[in-house]
């Protein structure tokens, strides 16, 4: 009678059990980092680039859809070295120069160590999707070692997340046999949320110039009044007092 190997079980358990968590902490540690901008932003500066944030992990039965579809070794160096979307963070935010702004600050920070980009904005995919995506390297540090986890990292405006969740969900719908018509017009529709980001950020652009341009004519007419004003005339008695002289 064959012995069930309960030590081999505890010994694989355990190994997915430290393999996901390395993904867990590494996420983890990503968005306290941006955590932090938002409210560095929030506090100090007059516009906050970030909307909000999502953040996703891949369950261990997904994992193993996409090894079976991408027809990888079921051992977890395999896993690592193929699958690199298992920890995600999607950030949203307003502008288009925001994607690029948000990409700078993260990829300035010396710890995260950039493995790849993929820039869906100014070469989009075949159905009109557009996206900022970053595989980035993030230290996690154990109680006995430290490793480098992979993360990707997605950067979007809130137009092109619209239409990235409607698309998916239409997908989903019709089981990824969506008709061609159906397919021309979702590109028609990315190519129109596209051409409002761009014209939204025309608009931002000359109310910023306008603000910009008022402050300058209120300092400058605020700069006349003061130079304008009477000098401040202190009488003989005060500065006596002041000086201490009788």
């Amino acid at each position: 009678m064959n012995t069930f190997p309960v030590a081999q079980l505890k010994q694989f358990r355990d190994e997915i059990t430290r393999f996901m968590m390395l993904y867990k902490f590494a996420l983890a540690e990503l968005e306290t980092k941006v955590e932090i901008l938002q409210e560095e932003f929030q506090l100090l500066h007059d516009y906050n680039p970030i909307e909000h944030t999502k953040s996703r992990l891949k369950s261990p039965e997904s994992i193993l859809n996409k090894i079976r579809r991408k027809n990888c070794m079921f051992s977890l160096p395999e896993i690592r070295r193929n699958i690199k979307d298992i920890a995600g963070l999607r950030i949203t935010c307003s502008f288009i120069s925001d994607i690029y702004r948000i990409r700078d600050m993260l990829l300035s920070q010396s710890d995260l160590t950039l493995i790849e980009e993929k820039d869906y904005i100014e070469r989009p995919k075949g159905n009109g999707y557009r996206s900022l995506h970053l595989l980035v390297g993030v230290p996690v540090f154990m109680s006995d070692r430290e490793e480098q986890v992979c993360v990707e990292i997605q950067i979007r405006t809130i137009a092109m997340d619209f239409w990235a969740s409607l698309e998916h969900k239409i997908y989903y719908k019709y089981e990824e046999t969506v008709p061609s018509r159906l397919t021309e017009e979702l590109k028609e529709a990315a190519e129109a949320a596209f051409y409002l980001d761009k014209k939204m950020e025309r608009l931002q652009d000359e109310i910023s110039q306008i603000k910009s341009e008022r402050e300058d004519e209120l300092e400058l007419k605020l700069g006349q009044l003061l130079g304008q004003a009477a000098p401040l005339q202190i009488s003989p008695e005060l500065l006596r007092l002041f000086s201490g002289s009788e």
